[in-house]
């Protein structure tokens, strides 16, 4: 790779820190295995004037979702469950769900509540067609739910739609998945996803509560009002939680997630532990969403818990057809480059504007790409 190019990156994101577009960022780049850059420009806490670093935690939220979809991905492999189980079959709650809608006869004089033609299955929760909404009312409390609490709830949403005809972005599908863990594995969800994924990768820095010697390294979270950055009213360190969530509730490091991510680069293996087999990797980073219109981005379409690259327009960062990976809501985001052999990593705790497309983001993934050589 070309270092002179390389080093316009953390130069790149330090000028989004000046401009207040972000208080603190952290870029990490690794092609062939080897790390090609790992920096941090600006504050974690910008009014304590407390350095964002390398090794600075921060909430991933949505960047959960990867690493839940593996989790069931695993107890398929072992001849737990089938893709094609219907959700009910784990979480009878499900039994009887409804649709709100008209029947697919085209009958518009009998539109109402009424049974789908199918009952929603575990490949639909992993793709985000399952029709389940995209939150349960009053988001704001999960952290004071239990994840029973939340598949219960679940359980009892109407259906917006045919199951596997649409595509909605569903933390509620996502939570779902999470209970299905427990069920079939007979462990707590987070126990499960700690002890078989994040042990094995050397994740030590990545957890769904926060551990005491851990807490100073958390960044804050900001927002942008009137055009100037402003500490948001969040807490952090989420007091009382119970809550694991399996759609939004992993605190993370750039380096730990960099080691999931070359996991699957790798086709399910990192530093001699394999932790799935080369034919779930593919399964899981191919589009399994046909021509529905998914994702945040163009060109986008959806695997297994992965939003995948799956057409020209999805190239506009320079990234390749095939190339995977998913963001989080305060700008995080992370993706794998199977043609360029390469993988990166963004973290930084932003609340608004850009989403998958943000300015930092299209930024670091060109400017890695563009410093490619051979």
């Amino acid at each position: 790779m070309d270092m002179e190019r390389l080093s316009r990156i953390p130069a790149r994101m330090q000028a989004f820190v000046d401009h207040g577009k972000a208080a603190g960022i952290v870029t990490l780049l690794a092609r062939h295995g080897r790390l090609a850059i790992l920096s941090a420009v600006g504050y974690q806490d910008r009014e304590n004037k407390i350095p964002m670093r390398t090794d600075t935690i921060v909430q991933i939220m949505s960047m959960t979702k990867p690493i839940t979809s593996a989790g069931i991905v695993m107890l398929m492999e072992e001849g737990r469950l089938s893709l094609v189980d219907p959700v009910e079959k784990y979480l009878p709650d499900f039994r009887g769900q409804q649709l709100e809608g008209c029947p697919p006869t085209g009958d518009t004089t009998n539109c109402g509540l009424r049974r789908p033609s199918r009952p929603i299955n575990i490949r639909d929760l992993l793709t985000h067609t399952s029709g389940l909404p995209g939150d349960l009312k009053s988001p704001e409390l999960r952290w004071k739910r239990t994840l029973v609490e939340t598949a219960a709830l679940a359980s009892q949403q109407t259906l917006v739609f045919e199951p596997g005809t649409r595509w909605l972005y569903s933390n509620v599908g996502m939570a779902t998945l999470g209970r299905i863990i427990e069920v079939v594995s007979g462990q707590k969800y987070e126990q499960f996803i700690s002890e078989r994924i994040l042990a094995p990768l050397g994740m030590q820095d990545t957890f769904y509560f926060t551990p005491s010697d851990k807490q100073k390294r958390i960044a804050a979270v900001y927002t942008a009002v009137d055009g100037k950055l402003k500490r948001e009213d969040i807490d952090q360190l989420r007091p009382g939680a119970k809550y694991a969530a399996p759609e939004g509730g992993l605190y993370s490091t750039a380096a730990d997630m960099a080691n999931f991510y070359q996991m699957m680069l790798n086709k399910g293996t990192l530093d001699g532990h394999r932790l799935l087999s080369a034919p779930a990797v593919e399964l899981m980073t191919n589009v399994q969403t046909g021509d529905l219109d998914t994702g945040f981005s163009p060109g986008i379409g959806f695997g297994l818990g992965w939003a995948v690259v799956r057409g020209p327009e999805g190239m506009f960062r320079l990234n390749s057809l095939g190339t995977f990976g998913h963001g989080g809501a305060y700008r995080t985001y992370g993706w794998a480059d199977p043609a360029k052999d390469m993988i990166g990593v963004i973290l930084l705790q932003r609340t608004n504007d850009g989403g998958d497309v943000a300015d930092e983001i299209n930024s670091f993934m060109a400017m890695a790409a563009a410093a490619i050589e051979r």
